[in-house]
């Protein structure tokens, strides 16, 4: 069982607030604050989101409605639930509160048993949504990333990348000869051999902010985040060496007597003439060009 605590993020000016929510939630939750809508908006953006907010509606800057707006029109927060905090007087912004997409309100002053309650609520029931989501996410055989988390995770990095104006380097492999593997080896072995190469490309892949997923058939594809031309190529050799450190036998590829791979490597910082499958297209042509030059090597888009 995780043993990691749910993070609850309390939003709200009033430090008297924020005493007492934090005193009744942090027995069981990782307890954050902030005090301004600018400063929320930094937190949830930053590498441990919260997996709730408490928000204040009334806020100088930005108010707390406008903070729910922001938070579910980015599709990297639009899933964390957010609870407003109101007053008994204040019906019309908790009925606006709820129609920009938040979960739930408490009002002041404040019944702990009932936040308690609703806080751990929420939080339950985001992460079952979760489990659900990271499952759908996965690909059957090979347990790693699927195809539409691919689309999802490249969309996220370009747009986060685009406004940071940091690179974003896409890595494309292939497994050489596969359709000679499946047709003399058989489907099951062919199977396990895209687990075997699944599981060596997962490991090479470190950091959290990157992602290796089944791009389709035996291809796969390696999204690495603020990453130039030096460290994608350094990283598309270690891919390539750890696939031919398995040593799994192919008599029938004409490139060597085991399995081997192709790979292929664009970079680019995204601008907004530009798109994902702009960076997709550059990888595929790098494994092409990889492909038409004797296979087993690694092919840059400079």
């Amino acid at each position: 069982m995780n043993s990691e605590r749910s993070r609850v993020l309390i939003v709200d000016d009033s430090s008297f607030n924020i005493t007492i929510l934090g005193e009744a939630l942090s027995d069981e939750f990782e307890v954050s604050v902030a005090t301004n809508g600018e400063d929320a908006l930094a937190a949830v953006s930053g590498p441990a989101p919260p997996d709730l907010v408490l928000l204040d509606i009334i806020m100088p800057g930005i108010d707390g409605h406008e903070v729910c707006r922001r938070l579910k029109n980015n599709p990297s927060t639009a899933s964390i639930p957010v609870i407003f905090i109101t007053s008994m007087s204040e019906e019309d912004d908790e009925t606006k509160g709820l129609e920009l997409g938040a979960v739930d309100y408490i009002t002041k002053p404040f019944s702990i048993p009932i936040v308690k309650a609703r806080v751990r609520s929420h939080v339950e029931l985001k992460r079952q949504r979760d489990i659900l989501r990271d499952l759908s996410a996965l690909d059957g055989l090979t347990g790693i990333p699927n195809r539409r988390r691919f689309d999802e995770f490249l969309n996220m990095e370009w747009l986060r990348s685009r406004r940071s104006q940091s690179p974003v380097s896409l890595i494309m492999a292939d497994i050489d000869h596969f359709k000679a593997y499946n047709d003399n080896y058989g489907h099951a072995e062919g199977d396990e051999c895209l687990r075997q190469v699944a599981r060596a490309l997962k490991f090479c892949i470190k950091r959290p902010s990157d992602l290796i997923a089944r791009y389709g058939g035996e291809e796969f594809a390696a999204i690495l985040a603020e990453t130039e031309t030096d460290g994608a190529e350094h990283l598309a050799e270690d891919i390539r060496n750890a696939v031919e450190s398995l040593n799994i036998p192919h008599a029938h590829s004409l490139v060597t007597d085991h399995v081997t791979i192709s790979v292929g490597v664009a970079t680019l910082v995204p601008g907004a003439l530009k798109d994902p499958e702009f960076l997709i297209k550059k990888a595929d042509a790098m494994l092409y060009e990889a492909k038409e030059n004797g296979r087993n090597q690694v092919r840059i888009s400079r």
